[in-house]
């Protein structure tokens, strides 16, 4: 162990440790610029300089590469170590006055305005050298580095063109300090970041917040090590030594007793209705997007603001959007009315604007909800009857100039009004999920006819299928809230514990079979089984029923063309006897 005196704190530090990490660990503060914890320290900006005194010997160095050694004593604002950091930070701030991080050192060090000449007031590069290292160390590209010198040079591709060698990955981005770097697509590349402006996307991720199980993943696309062979920064941070880039995507097959299917719905999507202007007017947006505009992790951090940036003075929300339309689906999405009457609350609480709520019936049918919907009306919200027919940007009149005009037909008045407003939510309804046919074929799912999972019986079993031990719940059922949802999951649960508490279950006897004398491997039956229950043998080149999926429906039996598929307890010769019988009486 090293023992030194920083400040005059007494520190004790392992060997090998540099000033600035022991400062750090002594909750010491030593400003600097060029440094980064996951990169070789350069020691360009010298704003991180300290008076180190050694063995009699005082002297100016740099905090970031230069080691501890025993005795050392260190002054970290000492009026020399002040007028030398104030001078390196006035040459910077004369390189680099837009950028932020050396204007807040100066304002710290007393520094209104730097001596030197400014070339470009809009400058922020300070060639401090990180991104050029994280392209060389981290990435392993090369694609940037110095070129010029004196006080022309500048952080650039080789020969100032655009480089094949650059992969797009915005790591140079990532490790400047000041915002100096901006990428540009000049390829046709795809940046790794897909969504800058709300926060970066990583290469390793949890895909989603509600992401079962809740576990990050590495996304080989994005992911630099698997682009350049370099990288893995995320290995050397990883103290529990998790992370391993050699494992591969493998499919695993599970022996189950029983499966509940959740799939979930997707949003409509408003394109298809071009009346409303939705993707051509950029305040009509979806419900989806408003709340995620009102979220407070949100892109404008919960405040409702327009696409100009400012608060809108008028908001109407339309009901039904693509729900009870002939047009697009007939159902009712039954979360539409309540949760546009808390967005026009959110609305309430948030602005001044004025709310027009455009409904055709108002479906408040859970607890509490019919008394919200009055609150509501009591808090001056507008509530219009009526469907709207189109959303347009052309006035007629003075006050429409520059607003969105809603136009309905009033029904509670009979007239067609015209609704001038600065922003439209559009509540859109709930579709089954992109994958619903595909996990309907899977799982031998019957739909309904508005194409949800049809379940056994409305009222006597609304969680099971005619498929034994498969289960639903939630939205990819039909439409519905949360209560509704949450109480549907636990039936299934339910159900699905049942069957597994028991173990062992009893079958219907009456099941189809399959003689493999008589069998000629034609697989007809195959394709016909609506239960999936017939599989065709490759190695005795026979087709096979599976009794605890078969249902004995019947249809393999009518259409096997050589008889040999028979149903048990009503074989051919047995009906024939059967009728026999009936003529010898």
């Amino acid at each position: 162990m090293i023992h030194l005196t920083i400040d005059g704190k007494k520190l004790e530090v392992e060997e090998g440790t540099t000033i600035l990490q022991a400062a750090e660990k002594a909750d010491i503060h030593i400003p600097t610029l060029c440094f980064h914890p996951l990169l070789e320290p350069y020691a360009s900006c010298r704003v991180c300089i300290v008076e180190v005194e050694h063995q009699g010997k005082k002297e100016l160095l740099t905090s970031c590469n230069t080691l501890v050694r025993e005795g050392m004593v260190v002054e970290t604002a000492s009026e020399r170590v002040l007028r030398a950091r104030k001078l390196n930070v006035e040459m910077l701030l004369a390189r680099a006055p837009a950028a932020e991080p050396v204007k807040k050192i100066a304002q710290e060090l007393g520094i209104e305005k730097p001596r030197f000449e400014i070339k470009d007031p809009q400058e922020k590069c300070i060639l401090c050298g990180l991104c050029v290292r994280a392209c060389e160390e981290v990435v392993g590209a090369n694609a940037i580095s110095f070129i010029n010198r004196g006080q022309e040079r500048e952080v650039a591709p080789p020969f100032g063109e655009p480089s094949e060698a650059c992969i797009g990955c915005t790591a140079c981005a990532f490790f400047c300090p000041t915002g100096a770097i901006t990428y540009e697509d000049l390829y046709g590349r795809q940046v790794i970041h897909e969504e800058l402006n709300l926060g970066p996307a990583t290469a390793i991720r949890v895909p989603i917040r509600q992401a079962v199980p809740m576990v990050p993943f590495i996304d080989e696309d994005a992911c630099i090590h698997f682009k350049t062979g370099n990288c893995q920064l995320c290995v050397k941070v990883c103290e529990k030594e998790a992370i391993n880039h050699d494992m591969k995507e493998e499919e695993i097959e599970i022996e189950v007793g029983s499966i509940i299917l959740a799939s979930g719905f997707k949003p409509f999507d408003a394109r298809r209705i071009p009346a409303y202007g939705y993707g051509r007017f950029p305040n009509v947006i979806t419900a989806l997007e408003f709340e995620r505009l009102v979220n407070a992790s949100g892109p404008t951090g919960g405040k409702i603001l327009l696409a100009n940036g400012q608060e809108p003075k008028a908001v109407g929300i339309i009901h039904c959007v693509g729900s009870r339309d002939e047009n697009y689906n007939e159902y009712c999405s039954r979360v539409c009315c309540m949760y546009s009457l808390k967005f026009a609350h959110l609305i309430r609480e948030k602005t001044e604007a004025d709310i027009y709520d455009f409904y055709i019936d108002m479906r408040c049918f859970g607890k509490g909800y019919e008394e919200f919907y009055h609150r509501l009306l009591h808090e001056g919200t507008k509530f219009i009857r009526g469907r709207v027919s189109e959303i347009t940007d052309i006035p007629l009149t003075p006050e429409e100039e520059g607003k969105l005009i809603i136009r309905v037909e009033d029904t509670l008045v009979g007239t067609v009004r015209r609704i001038p407003v600065d922003m439209v939510i559009l509540a859109t309804g709930l579709e089954p999920s992109l994958d619903h046919n595909e996990i309907a074929h899977i799982f031998n799912i019957s739909c309904s006819q508005d194409t949800f999972f049809l379940e056994r019986h409305p009222k006597l079993a609304p969680v099971s299928t005619f498929s034994d031990g498969i289960f639903l719940a939630g939205t990819c059922q039909s439409p519905k809230d949360i209560p509704d949802t949450v109480a549907q999951a636990g039936a299934a649960a339910s159900e699905a514990l049942a069957l597994a508490d028991k173990g062992t279950f009893e079958l219907e006897p009456i099941t189809a079979e399959i003689d493999e004398k008589l069998c000629a491997g034609c697989q007809i039956c195959v394709s016909l089984c609506p239960f999936n229950a017939i599989t065709y043998n490759k190695e005795k080149h026979i087709s096979e029923v599976n009794d605890a999926l078969c249902k004995g429906c019947g249809t393999c039996v009518s259409a096997c063309p050589s008889g040999a598929a028979q149903q048990k307890h009503f074989r051919d010769l047995q009906i024939m006897a059967e009728i026999e019988g009936l003529f010898i009486d």
